[in-house]
């Protein structure tokens, strides 16, 4: 069956990996799309007509986080080999290393300035990192587990980080130190992130859950049990209003937080889903999974309304089975207990481009030297890379 305009629809895949894909981030113009991998590789996905890729190597294990910078001009990736790497995204594969973590790097993202870089790793620290000059700044440390992601706030002023010891952190980045602790998990955190307006935070569980807390209130705004597996990843649609989901249960659900519930499931990947980004303007996202597969998709639903959409969509819906009947705790203290409709969306009836052949992937060497620019002054900052770097 035809998908309906407002349904978010599949445009196509993207195969070039051979492993697991761990990260997607979409440029500022959603122009590009980066992708990384248990492989060890980065691939930067041209989107525009004529579609172009191109493979970066440069990390000794798998890369596990991967963002561009806001200007789109620099890319910072993390990986198993114990580093963080700062690439310009360009043919010449300028790359550098940042070394100072003695385990596997488990997350990087910039500020929303670009003047820094945060790291989380299973050493159980977070530290903190200019891009200009490809330093370290500072190490926060207070998990007593492995961190699994830390974020930066829209304003900078704080970081928000979650870890296996069951613990959520916020940060303030000025006196360096952890002003509030959530831990409200039967699991563990695996993945966190602030809202656009910076005012809320949403961590996803390994118990299959995805919980909202108010940092102004350091109170529980919603909890999300729709997921059958652990959730791995979550994204913020920019309006604030959406936030979608990405599980080891094989699908992606999409959550409409103004109305408190589930309105979309999708399908599409083989096994589990790893990782997904919206792109800035929220037009389009991404998603990466076990199967090595990159899939674009068409958000489309952010501007309707989704009770119209469950009109047309009436014999498309679904009613989850348990365990899912408890899906949504709102915000008010009565226990929600409706089953939740959601819209099902599966490539395999809704078929996407299939027809168009996978962009030519253009492997780039690695150099060892990086010129980054300096977000304050608007000059580069050259430097060598790390004694020790890696050329491949």
């Amino acid at each position: 069956m035809a998908s309906p305009l407002e349904d978010p629809v599949l445009i196509r895949p993207f195969r070039g990996h051979t492993a697991a894909v761990t990260g997607v981030a979409f440029d500022a113009n959603a122009a590009e799309l980066v992708t990384c991998s248990v492989d060890r590789l980065l691939i930067l996905w041209k989107l525009r007509t004529p579609c172009n890729a191109y493979r970066f190597s440069g990390h000794a294990e798998a890369v596990t986080s991967v963002e561009f910078s806001p200007d789109g001009r620099v890319l910072a990736s993390a990986s198993q080999d114990h580093t963080v790497r700062l690439w310009i995204p360009c043919i010449h594969g300028e790359s550098s290393v940042l070394k100072g973590h003695t385990a596997s790097v488990r997350s990087v993202s910039f500020s929303h300035d670009g003047y820094s870089v945060v790291s989380a790793s299973n050493d159980k620290l977070i530290k903190i990192w200019s891009v200009c000059y490809q330093r370290l700044l500072f190490t926060l440390f207070q998990h007593t587990g492995w961190v699994c992601c830390a974020k930066f706030s829209p304003d900078g002023r704080i970081i928000v980080s979650c870890g296996e010891d069951k613990s959520i952190k916020i940060w303030d980045t000025r006196n360096k130190i952890c002003i509030n602790t959530f831990s409200d998990y039967e699991g563990f955190p695996t993945f966190v992130d602030f809202n656009p307006s910076g005012t809320c935070i949403a961590s996803a569980g390994s118990n299959n859950t995805v919980k909202l807390w108010d940092i102004r209130t350091n109170k529980l705004l919603q909890h999300f049990k729709v997921h059958r597996a652990g959730v791995n990843c979550i994204s913020f649609h920019p309006s604030g209003n959406y936030l979608i989901t990405a599980s080891s249960d094989g699908t992606l659900k999409i959550l409409d937080l103004l109305g408190e519930r589930l309105i979309y499931t999708l399908h599409g990947h083989k096994g589990p889903v790893l990782c997904v980004a919206f792109s800035k303007g929220g037009e389009n996202f991404a998603s990466g999974g076990v199967d090595a597969q990159v899939l674009l998709w068409k958000t489309n639903f952010d501007t309707l309304d989704y009770e119209e959409v469950l009109k047309h969509n009436f014999r498309r819906t679904h009613i989850d089975d348990p365990p899912h009947l408890l899906d949504v705790y709102p915000r008010s203290c009565h226990f929600h207990d409706e089953k939740i409709t959601s819209v099902e969306v599966d490539p395999t009836f809704d078929v996407p481009d299939i027809q168009t052949p996978d962009p030519v992937i253009i492997d780039i060497r690695t150099s060892s030297y990086i010129s980054t620019p300096d977000p304050i002054k608007g000059k580069s900052c050259a430097l060598s890379a790390t004694v020790g770097a890696r050329q491949s």
